[in-house]
């Protein structure tokens, strides 16, 4: 008779089980360093050696709480006290200021930041100077808008080390030789023997503008040197490019601020002063 053998019970194997990381609470750590912090504008006197850079907090009412020095000496101030408790319109020309205004009151009331506008800035006690402006709404625990912070920064030269910087260089001349025509992006790449793609992220890395920034740049140089002159509007629209003399004034208004026919009567005014 043939018995059977028991079988010998199956071993499970206990898959391996491996400990979890650790979890980090990032946002809690901000929360326990925000409220451990005594003063939230710590970053002021960061800010102020920044000779190139303008920061500004406004509150709900678009005035100014914290300013850096930068932005005290390009308004021709001798001291932060002199800007504190001002709104835009009280700081600069009123075309300029009301302008500003504007554009505060548009981020306080949506809480929709601004990032990388292409602005011409005409301070008081120095040249027309080209920079990029950032704005960002401050919340309040409960995400009420309860006021903004802002920067501008002056243009930087461009990259000269980078390897593709010459075929920019020759996209960027072909552009300042021919502003008054149409430009397409596709033109700009076959100068630089680059694709559409790569010429749009190249010229970022080099002149920290957008080739649609850079076209309107070169456009409204012209246009504001020629504006100290005696042509007429409509000629200068042309000449830069812009057959639409309405496309022109909305284009010069959004970038600069003010209207064509505004910038003129400052340049006037200050050439008289």
């Amino acid at each position: 008779m043939i018995r059977a053998t028991a079988t010998p019970p199956t071993t499970m194997i206990e898959p391996t089980r491996t400990a979890p990381a650790p979890a980090t609470d990032h946002d809690s750590s901000r929360r326990l360093l925000a409220a451990a912090i005594d003063n939230v504008f710590f970053a002021e006197p960061l800010f102020d050696a920044l000779p190139d850079v303008v920061f500004f907090v406004k509150d709900h009412a678009g005035r100014y709480v914290v300013v850096n020095r930068t932005l005290v000496n390009r308004c021709a101030l001798r001291d932060k006290s002199a800007l504190i408790g001002r709104d835009a319109t009280q700081v600069f020309p009123h075309a300029f200021g009301n302008s500003y205004l504007e554009q505060d009151q548009a981020v306080l009331a949506t809480g929709v930041e601004i990032r990388d506008q292409l602005e011409l800035h005409l301070y008081p006690d120095r040249d027309p100077g080209w920079c990029l402006t950032c704005k960002i709404p401050l919340f309040d625990a409960e995400r009420r808008v309860v006021g903004l912070a802002g920067i501008s920064r002056d243009l930087a030269m461009p990259d000269q080390k980078h390897p593709v910087y010459r075929r920019i260089a020759d996209a960027a001349s072909y552009l300042q030789a021919n502003y008054d025509q149409p430009v397409q992006l596709a033109d700009l790449a076959q100068i630089a023997r680059l694709s559409v793609s790569q010429i749009e992220r190249y010229f970022h890395k080099i002149f920290y503008l957008t080739p649609r920034q850079m076209i309107i740049k070169t456009r409204l140089d012209a246009a504001s040197s020629m504006l100290a002159g005696e042509r007429s509007i409509t000629d200068i629209a042309a000449a830069c490019g812009y057959h639409d003399h309405s496309a022109f004034t909305r284009q010069f208004k959004a970038t600069v601020g003010v209207t064509p026919s505004d910038y003129r009567a400052m340049l006037k005014q200050r050439k008289s002063s």
